[in-house]
């Protein structure tokens, strides 16, 4: 069973600059889809980046596309989300999730495409406050 675990939240001004780390524990068969949610009070979580640790194949929301960049080290199983240039509107609860196998994009499922349903593992969050 994998964990999840995250860190580098923090409150940042307008413009500043984070980097979030997601770091797996435990074994696995396979090499998952890790990808980067969001949640901000009252809104529904999205996703905003993800990555193929397999494959590389990276995907970004238009929101923060040119902003953030997503991130693996294979031998420190952990993916970053180096984060630039942060706006007010970033401010949320930053969470890791990963899923096996073909990940699944919808068209009504936010920026990204993704569902909370499809990512059975996730961690506890980590927050991030941008004040302008």
């Amino acid at each position: 069973q994998v964990q999840l675990v995250e860190s580098g939240g923090g409150s940042v001004q307008a413009g500043g600059s984070l980097r979030l780390s997601c770091a797996a524990f435990g074994s696995t068969y396979s090499r998952p889809w890790i990808a980067w949610f969001r949640q901000a009070p009252g809104l529904e979580r999205e996703g905003v980046a993800a990555i193929s640790t397999d494959r590389g194949t990276i995907l970004y929301a238009d929101s923060v596309k040119g902003r953030f960049t997503i991130s693996q080290d294979n031998a420190k199983n952990t993916v970053y989300l180096q984060m630039n240039s942060l706006k007010p509107e970033d401010t949320a609860m930053y969470y890791c999730a990963a899923t096996f196998g073909p990940l699944r994009r919808y068209s009504d499922s936010g920026p990204l495409g993704l569902r909370v349903n499809d990512f059975p593992i996730w961690g506890r969050g980590t927050q991030v406050t941008v004040s302008s």
